[in-house]
């Protein structure tokens, strides 16, 4: 097998994807779950007349507010690994061969002999010490490194997405057909998405897309006995 291939079998992992990926999962869930479960509970409590510019503001809000907190968590991890980075050339600078012997036992209790480790630690840093230690001893890796901007983008996107297939099922004729069509949008919506990330992430698909269609028909199922106990008791 050559070099290209190699490269090429590599490119099917999928931690790449793993930033982006998670926070499109985590939006497109959370804009059916959240604007389903939103509208429902507004029909219940005998608000369906407002449905359309509740479903509408819940979708801005939600996805503002999706947006700004992926970035700050995303930024936040980004702050630790940079922390981390600056005390770990710290560490080489003021003491290159405790580094060295540290780095031989992470790759002895990974399995090589000690001769092996002591070699390959080594040539690790006659080569490049800090890229070897932020890999190897913290798990730093600039393929799966977390980028702030794009998890914000594909939270948002996402959420969007998703909360405007519920939303359709505010334009049916009557209230009671309002309600059922979120649900069934909604359903559906969640079906999807659990496919889609399974399928993006390797995963089987049954567990995962169940998983995500209870939890959205439980958000619903909640806000819909709120709405109801608001209406029966006129709050």
């Amino acid at each position: 097998m050559g070099l290209e291939e190699v490269k090429q079998r590599n490119m099917q992992h999928r931690s790449h994807r793993a930033g982006w990926l998670r926070a499109a999962v985590l939006g497109a869930n959370d804009g059916l779950v959240a604007t389903s479960s939103l509208m429902i509970g507004v029909s219940a409590a005998n608000g369906h007349k407002a449905l359309i510019p509740v479903g509408l503001a819940g979708i801005v809000a939600g996805a503002m507010s999706m947006a700004v907190g992926e970035y700050v968590s995303v930024r936040s991890q980004n702050d630790i690994e940079e922390s981390d980075r600056l005390l770990e050339m710290s560490h080489l600078s003021a003491d290159p061969e405790s580094e060295l012997l540290e780095l031989t036992n992470i790759y002895v209790d990974r399995g090589l002999t000690p001769e092996l480790a002591h070699q390959v630690a080594t040539a690790m840093h006659d080569k490049d010490p800090l890229a070897a230690h932020l890999r190897d001893e913290l798990g730093q890796h600039p393929h799966t490194k977390a980028r702030p901007v794009q998890a914000s983008l594909a939270s948002a996107a996402s959420f969007i997405i998703g909360g405007f297939i519920p939303f359709v099922g505010a334009f049916a004729p009557t209230a009671g057909a309002q309600a059922w069509s979120i649900v069934a949008f909604a359903v559906v919506g969640l079906m999807v998405a659990g496919i889609v990330s399974a399928k993006t992430s390797g995963s089987p698909i049954f567990g995962p897309t169940l998983r995500v269609v209870l939890g959205g028909c439980l958000g619903m199922a909640i806000t819909a006995g709120i709405g109801s106990l608001v209406h029966l008791n006129g709050i």
